[in-house]
């Protein structure tokens, strides 16, 4: 893992949440209670990590953690102290994601890959893919089935992809999309992949635990 704060050429972002119990992955408490659903929280952002770790060896990119609840010091505890960790800080989503490619492409970064930590199926070859693409159009997608999207990658900041955005609903990816086609943007769309927010898509997540977590 990149061991220092300098932002790469190449720079990727995860989105996730400290695993409080009761304060994350609160649709799947019904099903498997609060401290599983926060034991579910922790068991994706490392798994999501071990992915990166996966395209690191690939490609040379920069990582930084952009964590909601909790602080540093708890995340340090959690996944290392050599990760570079930053508050996602106050707003809506589309605030705190336009956010974070502002401060990256006030660095070094010239190609830049936001994910989350909902969506097992999202591997280091579509992260590959992701950053492969965004030399060659304005923007990468990647289309979650629930009609959001669980990755966005841009070369450049954009602020008008995260305004006006209705969050959290089946909206979110066509929206996206016609702000694109307003801007006269070119995108690439990856494989369109199932996030694991509700208690009906925890087979999604058992599938991965048993072929590949496991192995870890």
């Amino acid at each position: 893992m990149l061991k220092s704060s300098e932002t790469l050429q190449q720079h990727l972002i995860i989105f996730t949440r400290y695993p409080e119990p009761g304060k994350t992955k609160t649709r799947l408490i019904p099903a498997l209670g609060s401290i599983g659903a926060a034991n579910l929280q922790r068991q994706m952002t490392e798994y999501t990590l071990f992915q990166v770790k996966q395209l690191q060896k690939l490609i040379n990119i920069s990582l930084e953690m952009r964590f909601a609840g909790g602080d540093l010091q708890l995340m340090q505890d959690w996944l290392g102290a050599d990760l570079v960790y930053q508050s996602q800080g106050d707003g809506d989503l589309g605030s705190r994601m336009a956010r974070s490619l502002y401060d990256s492409f006030q660095g070094q970064a010239k190609q830049v890959v936001i994910i989350g930590t909902d969506c097992p199926g999202l591997n280091s070859q579509i992260l590959a893919q992701a950053f492969e693409q965004i030399y060659t159009v304005d923007l990468v997608l990647g289309p979650a089935i629930d009609g959001g999207y669980y990755l966005i990658a841009l070369r450049r900041f954009i602020p008008e992809l995260f305004a006006n955005i209705e969050w959290g609903t089946s909206q979110v990816l066509q929206q996206t999309v016609d702000i694109a086609h307003k801007l006269n943007l070119s995108y690439h769309h990856l494989p369109p992949l199932a996030d694991v927010d509700r208690p009906d898509d925890l087979t999604i997540w058992q599938r991965i635990w048993e072929t590949e977590v496991k192995m870890m």
